[in-house]
């Protein structure tokens, strides 16, 4: 395992070349002790429990419609990323100062700063926060809860090919995998690759690909239909 130390938090995983993933959706990683749930989340947690259990639906289809409702209601990342895809010059600001290119959107940005990293044909990039939760909320909303579960906080460093598989996104090993740790002065998110064959879709179509998971790089943005 070699490192990147560009910035004090990112760790590096040298790996393989072209993108190859699977389409299956990821499952729901395990909730852990330190994770504080919502009324709403644990009624939800244990009634999902409760319908796997009596064979009503499966694990698998509740992760497909909570991935569809993501996709659904693009967030403010989502609309970054897409003007990013159909503007070079607007891609060059938003890479060399995130906060700033929100804010030309009109997305009003309540963290201190944003750094996009871009993944490309050879580096994929995965955001975590090894210490706590820091997230980029006023851009995605809340964390997911497996983003703050201490399971994935430990592992994202140390096994980030791992995790990914567990996601459904599977990596030639010539794909270099980049961790970036998020702290409390700096949030991080990924500006995915375009998908192929997305050349006719406008923005609003473009940021309908982009789902909440791909701008941390637990996932790959959706292919068009």
């Amino acid at each position: 395992m070699s490192h990147d130390h560009d910035h004090p938090h990112d760790h590096s995983h040298g790996h393989d070349q072209s993108h190859e993933h699977s389409h299956a959706p990821h499952p729901l990683l395990p909730y852990d002790e330190d994770v504080e749930l919502t009324m709403e989340e644990a009624r939800f947690i244990a009634l999902r429990a409760m319908l796997i259990e009596k064979g009503l639906i499966t694990a698998v289809e509740i992760r497909r419609r909570l991935e569809i409702n993501d996709i659904a209601s693009p967030h403010q990342g989502a609309r970054m990323v897409a003007r990013a895809w159909l503007d070079p010059d607007y891609k060059a600001r938003m890479l060399k100062d995130g906060k700033k290119a929100a804010i030309e959107l009109g997305i009003e940005v309540t963290e201190a700063e944003l750094m996009v990293i871009e993944n490309t044909e050879e580096t994929h990039n995965l955001i975590v926060c090894t210490l706590c939760s820091c997230y980029p909320r006023s851009l995605l909303g809340e964390p997911p809860a497996w983003y703050v579960s201490k399971n994935y906080r430990s592992r994202a460093v140390r096994q980030p090919r791992e995790v990914l598989q567990e996601f459904g996104l599977v990596l030639p090993e010539s794909v270099e995998v980049r961790v970036h740790d998020s702290n409390a002065d700096l949030r991080y998110i990924v500006l995915p690759l375009r998908p192929k064959g997305t050349e006719d879709l406008n923005e609003r179509e473009l940021a309908d690909l982009v789902s909440r998971d791909s701008l941390v790089g637990a996932a790959l943005p959706g292919v068009a239909s």
